[in-house]
């Protein structure tokens, strides 16, 4: 079937989540045309759980298929629209691929997210714009008002403390030491060239970069709060380039406009 003749995918998302962010950039990368729909955390839980039987985002509408989990939306990209490819050809490659990305998946995201919400979610005003972003004024207010709840389920599911947020910050640092020792004679971590390796590290550290490529508006603000420094600092910088020294690049990301500047797409954010 003709790509021009598939039903177009549908994107539930989180705009302000690296795990979002991962599938976002791989339905940017691959320039597949499709239609986001934003939900708020917390009000996600009960739409989720009757469109896909469990509440994790991001979930991707494909082809009659409703798929959770970044990972497995990849796969199921690939599957669908193998050019341009994610996973290396050359067998060993891939697997080597697919194992950086559940390392990444398994040791960075969580922990990352969970030391970025220690730090984020005390600050009341600032947390709740953070999660609103883009949208309605309405929808903001009200979130604003619910926030304190909301703030409190989401310590519970994460298991939000200070002794956890120090063991996640611990743990972000040596997956770094992973990166770095990862990194390939190329610059990209597998092979000569982008992989799914490489849009799962530089997509989930994107919360400590907090690049200008960013699709949604409220990173930037966060940008002039919350600088990134040290060996994170270089995460996602340059457009087309390979892997820096000292951590991932957003290499191709900056190919694609941002949502709103005309993306290669996008039909609602």
């Amino acid at each position: 079937m003709a790509r021009r003749d598939r039903p177009t995918p549908i994107l539930w998302q989180f705009r302000y989540s690296h795990f979002n962010e991962k599938a976002r950039w791989a339905l940017d990368f691959k320039a597949i045309p499709h239609v986001r729909r934003s939900v708020l955390p917390g009000f996600h839980m009960l739409p989720m759980y009757w469109l896909s039987g469990q509440s994790a985002m991001p979930v991707l509408q494909l082809g009659g298929r409703t798929i959770a989990d970044s990972t497995a939306i990849i796969a199921a990209l690939e599957e669908q629209y193998p050019e341009p490819p994610l996973y290396p050809r050359n067998a060993r490659q891939r697997e080597r691929a697919l194992a950086l990305e559940e390392y990444f998946d398994e040791h960075l995201g969580p922990q990352l997210r969970l030391a970025w919400f220690f730090e984020t979610l005390p600050a009341s005003d600032f947390a709740a714009a953070q999660l609103t972003a883009g949208a309605d004024t309405f929808t903001q207010r009200s979130f604003r008002v619910a926030f304190p709840f909301v703030r409190e389920a989401m310590k519970l599911k994460m298991g939000l403390n200070a002794e956890s947020a120090k063991a996640a910050r611990d743990e972000v640092v040596t997956a770094l030491d992973r990166l770095e020792a990862e990194i390939q004679p190329s610059g990209y971590l597998v092979g000569d060239h982008f992989t799914v390796a490489d849009l799962t590290a530089a997509a989930l550290l994107s919360p400590v970069v907090m690049p200008h490529e960013f699709p949604y508006p409220l990173l930037r603000i966060c940008r002039k709060v919350r600088p990134a420094t040290g060996r994170a600092s270089h995460v996602a910088r340059g457009s087309a380039g390979p892997l820096t020294s000292t951590g991932a690049t957003a290499a191709s990301r900056t190919k694609w406009p941002r949502p709103g500047e005309g993306g290669p797409g996008v039909v609602r954010s």
